[in-house]
C-alpha cells in the first residue's frame, strides 16, 4: 500500500513554529507505525528557516508568492501590536490560496498540520483536506475569558471580570483586522464558511496541544488533545565559547526567538554592564538592526543555540514568552524573567508567573532597569528555583514527538 502524505506548513520566519513542526515529523518518521504509513513534505511561503528543515533531510515546496524579509517584518509589527493594520490584503490573500489550492490538489495530502500558516487553514477548508492545528492552551478561549494571565495583578473581583471582558474584546478585535478580515473575504470568495472569531481559526480536524496538561489545566474541547512538550532538539552543538563559560559568576541565558523588538533587545543588552552575572545571548541577528550597541564585556552574543542544552548551562532564563522559549526554560527547570512583546507571550508568561518560578516586566520601550530589578530577585529566590525544577521533572513525563504521532496514526494512518 503506498504511503500517505503528511503535509507540513510551519511559519518558516518563526523560529518556535518550525522546530515544533520539525519535531513532529521527526516524531512520525521514528513512529513504528506512523513512520511505515506516511511521507513528510514541508511547504513555506518564505523565512529564513527554512533551511532548517532541509537540514533534517525533509522535501520542501517553496511556494509563491514568497514573503520578502520586509513583509515578513511588517507582520511581526502587526503581530506585537506595533502596527495597526491587515497583516495581508485581500489581494495577496487570494494569491496565496490559489497557489496553495493548486499544490494541494495536486498532493492530495492525508491532512495538514499547520501552527501559524495564515493562509493554510482556509487553503485547507476550500480544498477540503482535513486540518491538524499544532496550539497551547494560552490560545484557547477559556484562557482568555479570564484575562489571560494580563489581569492577575488585580484582586477586586468585580473590576477584574470588566478587564477580562476587555481584554477579550480587544483580542478578538485586533486579530479580526490585523489577520481574519482578509481570510473572511477570501471565504466569501470561494463560497466556504468564514471564522467568526479567532478561537474558530485556531480549531482544526484535530487540534494538538503542545504541552503537558499540568501547565494551565484548561479543560479542551472535542478532538483536542494535549501532547506534552515539542523541545527543539536540532543537532546543532554549543559553541566551545558557550560551552566553557567561565562559571565564576551566575550564567543567564538571554533569549527573544525570532520575534523579539531589536530595540529593546538592544536596551537589555546594554543594561548588562557591570552587573554580577555572565550572559549567554543568542539575538546577534536582533543587534544587527540596531546599530551602535555597545555590548558588555560579560555579554557573550551568539547566533541560534540549541536552546535547550544552551539553557542547562544557565542559572536563570531571561525571554520574551514564546511558548519555544517558555517551553524549553520549563523544561530545563530554571526560574524566569520575561518580557512578552505580545499578548500570547504575554499569557505564556503569566502561566509560569502562576507556578512561582517566574517574574513578569511589561514590555515598554526600555524596560531593562525593572528587568535587571527581577533578575536579582530570582537569582536570590531559592523557593523559585525549588518549584522549577520540580516542573522540569513534570514536563520530562511527557513525549510530545511521540504523543503527536500516535493521534496522527490515529486519526489519519488507516
Amino acid at each position: 500500500m503506498p504511503k500517505k502524505i503528511l503535509l507540513f506548513a510551519p511559519a518558516a520566519f518563526d523560529l518556535a513554529e518550525t522546530t515544533r513542526m520539525i519535531e513532529i515529523a521527526k516524531g512520525v518518521v521514528r513512529h513504528p507505525q506512523a513512520g511505515r504509513a506516511f511521507d513528510i513534505q514541508f511547504i513555506s511561503d518564505g523565512g529564513d528557516l527554512e533551511r532548517l528543515i532541509e537540514a533534517e533531510g525533509f522535501p520542501l515546496k517553496r511556494l509563491e508568492p514568497r514573503l520578502t524579509p520586509e513583509k515578513i517584518e511588517f507582520i511581526g509589527r502587526v503581530d506585537k501590536g506595533e502596527t495597526f493594520a491587515p497583516a495581508f490584503s485581500e489581494a495577496e490573500t487570494l494569491a496565496m490560496i490559489d497557489n496553495e489550492l493548486r499544490y494541494l490538489r495536486k498532493l492530495k495530502p492525508a491532512a495538514v498540520v499547520t501552527g501559524t500558516y495564515v493562509t493554510i487553514p482556509l487553503s485547507s477548508r476550500i480544498a477540503r483536506v482535513p486540518l491538524v492545528w499544532v496550539i497551547q492552551s494560552t490560545w484557547l478561549e477559556d484562557f482568555f475569558a479570564h484575562g489571560a494571565g494580563m489581569t492577575d495583578d488585580i484582586r477586586f473581583r468585580p473590576l477584574k471580570a470588566v478587564a477580562d471582558g476587555l481584554i477579550l474584546l480587544f483580542i478578538n478585535f485586533w486579530i479580526r483586522y490585523g489577520f481574519l478580515d482578509s481570510l473572511n473575504r477570501a471565504a466569501k470568495h470561494y463560497g466556504v464558511t468564514g471564522y467568526r472569531t479567532i478561537y474558530d481559526y485556531w480549531r482544526g480536524d484535530v487540534t494538538l496541544v503542545a504541552e503537558p496538561e499540568e501547565f494551565t489545566g484548561v479543560k479542551l474541547p472535542e478532538d483536542y488533545f494535549y501532547i506534552g512538550p515539542l523541545i527543539a532538539r536540532q543537532p546543532f552543538p554549543l559553541p566551545d565559547a558557550v560551552r566553557n563559560i567561565p562559571r565564576d559568576l551566575p550564567v543567564i541565558y538571554f533569549a527573544m526567538g525570532s520575534s523579539g523588538t531589536p530595540e529593546i533587545i538592544a536596551r537589555i543588552v546594554e543594561s548588562f554592564a557591570g552587573q554580577p552575572y555572565r550572559v549567554i545571548a543568542p539575538v546577534k541577528e536582533h543587534l544587527d538592526k540596531v546599530p551602535g550597541v555597545n555590548i558588555p564585556a560579560n555579554v557573550l552574543v551568539t547566533d541560534w543555540l540549541p536552546a535547550l542544552e544552551a539553557n542547562k548551562l544557565a542559572d536563570l532564563s531571561l525571554i520574551h514568552g514564546g511558548i519555544g522559549t517558555v517551553m524549553t526554560a520549563a523544561y530545563a527547570g530554571k526560574p524566569v524573567v520575561g518580557v512578552g512583546m505580545q499578548p500570547e507571550q504575554t499569557a505564556n508568561l503569566a502561566v509560569l508567573v502562576r507556578k512561582g518560578f517566574a517574574i513578569r516586566v511589561g514590555k515598554s520601550k526600555d524596560p531593562s532597569k525593572k528587568v535587571q530589578e527581577a533578575i536579582r530577585a530570582l537569582l536570590h529566590d531559592g523557593e523559585a528555583k525549588r518549584k522549577a525544577e520540580a516542573f522540569s521533572k513534570v514536563m520530562e513525563n511527557w513525549d510530545g514527538p511521540k504523543m503527536a504521532a500516535d493521534m496522527l496514526y490515529k486519526k489519519f494512518g488507516g
